[in-house]
C-alpha cells in the first residue's frame, strides 16, 4: 500500500518538477540575456536615460519580473533575480514598470548623478511656484504625447478652478503642442476665456518638426470633448491631421505665428505680451516644451541659408551631399530619412563616441546603412568651418572636408530656464530624484 502511494505521489509530481525545470531554465536564459545586453550598453556608453525613467530599489525587488513584461521597450530586465535598467537609453519614461511592480521597488525620476536636468517646480495640479503660472507637458519633463496631452486637459481642470477676476481672459495658453491643444480642448469644454499662442506657423509644438512618416504615439489618450482617441502606433502626418480634424470638429482657434515675448505679473493676474499684441488674463498655461531656441554650432559659415535646425521633408536633399549634426533620435532619423532619397550622399557627425541617446531601433537602421555605404558616420567629431559647397570637420585630432549642400544640426535647444526664472518660477536641477 505504502508504495502504491508512493508511487501515485511521482505521478503528480513529476510533472510539476517538469514545470520547475522548463521555468527555471528559460528564467536563466533570459537573465544572461539581459546581462549580455547591459554589458553591451556600457560598453558602448549607452548608460546615461534621456528623460524620465525607472530608479529600481534592489531591497524591495523580487524579482517578480512584472516590469521587465511591462517595458514595451525593452528597458529593463532581469540580472540575478533582481530587475535592472539594462537599457537605459531606449526608456521613454512611460512608467507602465512603476505600475505594474507589486512591491513599490520602483520609482520614476529625472536626471542621474553624472547629469543633471533642469525641472521646473510644479504641483500635483501643475501649478508652479508662482500662482496662477501652470506648466504641461514635455517643459516640465513629459515629452511622451500621450502624457502631454493628459497633462494639458488636467492642468486646465485646476484653472477651471481658480476664482475668477476682471481679466478679459481666465487663461493664455502659450503653445499648441499636445499638451497646448489638450488644454484648448479642455478650456472650450469649461467655457473658459482663453486664447492659446503658438510661435510657428503650423500647429503639433515639436511633433510638426518630426521626419515624415515618424511614429508619433503609441498608447490611447482620453481628450476634453473628443472623449478616447484609440491610437496606437500613429504616424507623424497622421496625427497632425487628427489634431486638424479636431480643430475643425471643435471651433477651437489658435493664434499661429504669435510668439509670446513676456508675462508680467499684475494685481488680478498676468499680462501676456507678443509681438503682436497683449492679453490680460487670469492664469497662463506654459505648454512650450524643452527645445527653446536652437542650440547653434558657433562656427564660421554657420549663417548660411543651407544651415538649418530641423528636417522637414527629406526629399529637398534629393541629389545632394548632407551633413547631419547631433546624437538624439532627431538626428538620427533625419540621417536615416535622408539617405533614403535617390541620388543624396549623408553624413553624420556626432561629439561623442557612441548614440547614447538615440533608440536602439534607430542606432540599429544607422548601423545597417553605414554598411550598405549609404551614411558616413563621424563619431568624436566637431564642425570646424562651413563653406558654401563644403564643409570642415576634426576627426581624433585629424581635419576632414566633405562637399556639402546642407547641413541639419540636430543638437536640441538652450532651455528656457532664464525666462522662467525671471517670471519668478523655481527650476530644480535633478541628479537621479523625482
Amino acid at each position: 500500500m505504502l508504495n502504491s502511494e508512493i508511487s501515485g505521489f511521482a505521478i503528480y509530481l513529476l510533472p510539476f518538477a517538469a514545470i520547475l525545470f522548463f521555468y527555471f531554465r528559460s528564467r536563466s536564459r533570459k537573465e544572461s540575456l539581459s546581462a549580455a545586453q547591459f554589458k553591451e550598453a556600457t560598453e558602448a556608453g549607452l548608460t546615461e536615460p534621456s528623460s524620465l525613467h525607472p530608479a529600481i530599489d534592489p531591497a524591495k525587488c523580487l524579482g517578480s519580473g512584472a516590469c521587465v513584461i511591462a517595458c514595451p521597450e525593452g528597458a529593463i530586465g532581469l540580472i540575478k533575480g533582481k530587475a535592472r535598467l539594462i537599457n537605459p537609453t531606449v526608456c521613454i519614461g512611460h512608467g507602465a514598470c512603476m505600475a505594474s511592480c507589486p512591491h513599490g521597488a520602483i520609482t520614476l525620476v529625472f536626471g542621474t548623478e553624472k547629469r543633471g536636468m533642469d525641472i521646473p517646480y510644479v504641483k500635483p495640479d501643475f501649478e508652479t511656484s508662482v500662482p496662477g503660472i501652470f506648466i504641461a507637458g514635455e517643459l516640465g519633463g513629459m515629452g511622451l504625447i500621450r502624457k502631454a496631452a493628459t497633462q494639458g486637459s488636467q492642468a486646465m481642470e485646476a484653472i477651471g478652478r481658480l476664482k475668477g477676476s476682471a481679466n478679459p481672459l481666465d487663461v493664455v495658453i502659450v503653445g499648441a503642442g499636445p499638451a497646448g491643444l489638450s488644454a484648448g480642448l479642455g478650456a472650450m469644454e469649461k467655457k473658459l476665456r482663453h486664447v492659446i499662442l503658438e510661435q510657428e506657423s503650423s500647429l503639433g509644438g515639436a511633433i510638426f518638426q518630426y521626419p515624415r512618416n515618424k511614429i508619433a504615439m503609441t498608447a490611447p489618450v482620453k481628450l476634453p470633448l473628443i472623449g478616447e482617441v484609440k491610437m496606437k502606433e500613429i504616424s507623424k502626418e497622421d496625427l497632425l491631421a487628427f489634431w486638424s480634424g479636431a480643430l475643425k470638429k471643435t471651433g477651437m482657434k489658435i493664434h499661429l505665428g504669435e510668439r509670446m515675448e513676456s508675462i508680467t505679473r499684475t494685481d488680478s493676474g498676468f499680462i501676456v505680451k507678443t509681438a503682436k499684441q497683449s492679453y490680460e488674463t487670469r492664469a497662463v498655461l506654459l505648454a512650450i516644451g524643452r527645445r527653446g531656441t536652437p542650440r547653434k554650432l558657433g562656427v564660421p559659415g554657420e549663417e548660411l541659408p543651407k544651415v538649418v535646425y530641423n528636417l522637414i521633408d527629406p526629399e529637398q536633399y534629393r541629389n545632394l551631399h548632407v551633413l547631419v549634426v547631433g546624437g538624439g533620435d532627431s538626428a538620427l532619423e533625419a540621417a536615416i530619412a535622408i539617405a533614403g532619397q535617390p541620388g543624396t550622399t549623408v553624413a553624420i557627425s556626432y561629439r561623442s563616441d557612441a548614440f547614447g541617446r538615440g533608440k536602439q531601433k534607430n542606432r540599429d537602421r544607422l548601423q545597417a546603412l553605414e554598411a550598405q555605404g549609404r551614411i558616413k558616420i563621424l563619431l568624436k567629431s566637431n564642425v570646424k568651418h562651413i563653406e558654401r559647397d563644403k564643409v570642415h570637420l576634426e576627426q581624433n585630432g585629424q581635419a576632414i572636408e566633405l562637399a556639402n549642400d546642407g547641413i541639419i544640426v540636430c543638437a536640441g535647444g538652450v532651455l528656457p530656464t532664464p525666462f522662467l526664472k525671471e517670471i519668478g518660477v523655481m527650476v530644480e536641477t535633478k541628479f537621479g530624484t523625482a
